[in-house]
């Protein structure tokens, strides 16, 4: 019999079903489909726990199981990639509290450690489904807490919750309309049943190795998952959006599921006293990642289109790579801008682009989102208009990758790829074209407002979390903490070169009415400038304004 879990115990557990998920992956990443086609459910989780693994590594076998079980559930919080990832880790966060006080666990103390860990990650899911890797767990804790009400050890209580939580998997196909059409049972619950078993095996004293990666991994084989019963235009949220914020306010992490309920699903929440992680689906990644900065700093941003994903692997036979999509040209110049924002993207659409690539600060896209758009583009020649600093040389990249002639106009901000694309003449030559695209850019100067997300000196300007921020080329001009103090700075910054043009494009967190009042106060400053307001709709930015 074996009556208690020790630190050391805890440690090969979580080792070993590292390396179980590891080897068992594709099996999971076979079964993965549609709504969460953002991620490969196995590598996922195989990630996930592969973080924690490593923290195992680095602690000794003498710790205190609510110590180990501690260290176990930050790295899996850290490491937490994609939906089942994420929920993976709160339910060793729930574990790890319920623990935290022991030196030991009783067979009592870890059934009652599982039912924790459950509704840990239930309060964590915005719309906890069934037929998922929650229902699994939450079946198979109640199993380990029956069976160790009834005296059973702890070997009993592994295997009377590995026995529950596989009726509970061959069940989710019964319970998830999604998965009953797919005739498959759920990839998450799968994986967690593979890790319960890896986590037995440790305590029987069955070691488990690390597999190394297979030939067809390491030749990139495409798996075989039945997404072709779904439809992309199924997925109503196409972004995967997932992050960490390091906290650095009091603002209570709750107050986000308010936020994102409205404007995306499969939300997950969890958070400890330093950081927040978020995954959601959405529409308007950017005004997730914006709301994000108003409680702290972003440690990491992953972001993937779920519809773009979906048809790729829709256009993949089994055992073949991918078919490059590629637009044959139809004429001898195309245009790809990128911005974020509905309006933004409808702008550069409606002045000429042929393709927008969603990004801009704090969501910068890479050369591969680009370069995609770039080749579905049907033309010879496509300029790209890269509308931010940082994404430039991402976009330099797609030079020597695209079969087509790429020609990167090196635009810094979203107004100098307005008056850029603006100056775009397809009858000129590709020499005189590029020439007018440069010369348009460099007659713009560029002011943009934001906030500051945290307390800081820039520039020997003492900054507060939630202040405004004034730039102006490039520079703080300065800092308020109301719209008539920015609008202000912004007349202060312009005065030395009168414009005679102002575009003020404002952003989604700015109202019609507020944005008139911003023109009407820079119209007081300059009455012979031209001055208009567009609704951008950008994330991060209250104004970008575009001056000539």
């Amino acid at each position: 019999m074996k009556n208690t879990i020790t630190g050391a115990d805890f440690r090969s557990m979580i080792l070993n079903a590292a390396a179980a998920i590891e080897r068992n992956k594709q099996p999971v990443n076979d079964l993965n489909v549609f709504p969460v086609p953002d991620g490969d459910t196995g590598t996922n989780m195989s990630l996930t726990m592969a973080n924690a693994a490593a923290e195992m590594r680095k602690i000794t076998a003498s710790m205190p199981v609510g110590k180990v079980a501690e260290k176990a559930a930050g790295a899996l919080l850290r490491g937490a990639r994609g939906n089942s990832g994420v929920i993976l880790s709160l339910l060793f966060r729930g574990i790890s509290r319920s623990l935290r006080e022991l030196n030991e666990a009783s067979p009592a103390d870890f059934a009652r450690a599982l039912s924790d860990g459950v509704e840990t990650a239930y309060k964590a899911v915005m719309k906890p489904a069934e037929g998922t890797i929650l229902t699994v767990s939450r079946l198979s804790a109640a199993s380990a807490v029956e069976c160790a009400a009834s005296g059973g050890d702890i070997i009993d209580i592994f295997e009377s919750l590995i026995a529950e939580s596989k009726v509970a998997l061959d069940d989710t196909i019964n319970l998830n309309p999604v998965l009953k059409k797919a005739g498959v049972i759920d990839s998450g619950g799968k994986g967690y049943v593979i890790i319960m078993e890896a986590m037995l095996a440790a305590l029987r004293g069955e070691i488990i190795e690390e597999a190394p990666a297979s030939p067809e991994e390491s030749a990139g084989e495409k798996r075989k998952e039945p997404f072709s019963v779904f439809e992309t235009s199924d997925i109503t949220f196409a972004y995967c959006t997932e992050f960490i914020v390091q906290r650095e306010n009091a603002k209570d992490p709750q107050l986000l599921w308010g936020f994102l309920a409205p404007i995306g699903d499969s939300a997950v929440i969890v958070d400890d006293d330093e950081i927040i992680k978020v995954h959601v689906h959405t529409n308007c990644p950017g005004v997730v990642i914006t709301e994000a900065l108003t409680y702290g700093s972003l440690l990491t941003v992953k972001i993937e289109n779920m519809r773009e994903q979906h048809t790729e692997i829709l256009e993949v036979k089994a055992g073949e790579e991918p078919v490059k999509r590629s637009a044959a040209p139809e004429k001898k110049f195309g245009c790809v801008a990128v911005c974020a924002g509905n309006g933004m993207e409808a702008l550069f659409s409606d002045i000429g682009a042929d393709r927008v690539v969603t990004g801009g600060q704090t969501m910068n896209p890479s050369t591969d989102d680009i370069l995609e758009q770039i080749d579905l583009t049907p033309a010879e020649i496509v300029y790209v208009f890269p509308n931010n600093k940082n994404i430039i040389m991402a976009a330099e990249q797609c030079v020597s990758l695209s079969d087509k002639k790429v020609v990167i106009i090196p635009t810094k901000t979203v107004p100098q790829g307005v008056s850029a694309l603006l100056a775009f003449d397809p009858e000129l030559s590709e020499e005189e074209c590029t020439a007018a695209m440069l010369a348009a850019a460099e007659n713009v100067r560029t002011a943009q407002v934001t906030y500051a997300s945290r307390d800081s000196d820039f520039d020997g300007r003492n900054i507060s979390a939630g202040d405004f921020l004034v730039f102006y080329e490039g520079a703080l001009v300065g800092t308020g903490r109301s719209f008539e103090e920015v609008y202000s700075l912004l007349g202060d910054a312009f005065k030395a070169e009168p414009p005679e043009m102002v575009s003020v494009f404002y952003g989604c967190d700015v109202s019609e009415d507020e944005a008139e009042k911003c023109v009407a106060a820079l119209s007081a400053l300059f009455p012979d400038a031209d001055i208009t307001a567009v609704d951008g709709g950008q994330p991060v930015y209250y104004y970008m304004i575009s001056i000539e």
